[in-house]
């Protein structure tokens, strides 16, 4: 899903630790701090915004949550909204992927980019940039669905421009399923 970018960008820029203004034990200012925090949780939906925790680039907690998903603003540096809510699942597949690892879900899996974000590619996980061939997207509101039978993807088409859900980076570790949910 449209997560490929932001989700990549971001968890890549994370593992990197080139995230983030406030490294050890340095303060950041409120108004920074609350402006990440708003920032990471207009990802969620508005059901689970008290109920999700806020980390930042440098996991630092902005907010404790009570359910199993993380919000994380959009990554320092990075021009325009891409932050993103991730549930367990979602979070090892950021892991892996920015690891450059294999992934396979146990189980189901869903991530919410309600924000969108600011484009990537459709068919390489690690594309950083448009290029004539790698299917560029920026998406609106979206969920990103992983989950543990591949074969089902087989079932969706794999165009971003058709309309509705489509498989993101089909044939690799990543794929996973887009679903927008609004306009751009």
């Amino acid at each position: 899903m449209k997560t490929r970018v932001s989700i990549l960008t971001a968890s890549l820029l994370l593992g990197m630790g080139i995230c983030g203004a406030y490294a050890g034990d340095q303060a950041m200012p409120d108004d920074a701090a609350n402006a990440m925090l708003e920032d990471a949780l207009s990802a969620a939906p508005a059901s689970l915004r008290d109920k999700v925790t806020v980390m930042d680039w440098d996991h630092k907690v902005l907010q404790q949550g009570s359910s199993n998903y993380t919000c994380l603003p959009t990554p320092a540096g990075m021009a325009g909204k891409s932050p993103m809510c991730m549930d367990g699942p979602w979070m090892e597949w950021a892991d892996a992927w920015m690891n450059k690892q294999p992934f396979q879900a146990k189980t189901i899996g869903i991530s919410y980019m309600l924000a969108g974000d600011q484009g990537a590619s459709n068919t390489d996980p690690y594309a950083s940039m448009e290029t004539a061939d790698n299917q560029w997207v920026k998406e609106g509101p979206h969920l990103m669905i992983i989950i543990p039978d591949k074969m089902l993807l087989d079932s969706l088409p794999t165009d971003p421009f058709n309309g509705g859900p489509y498989v993101m980076w089909k044939g690799t570790p990543y794929a996973h399923i887009m679903v927008p949910v609004g306009g751009h």
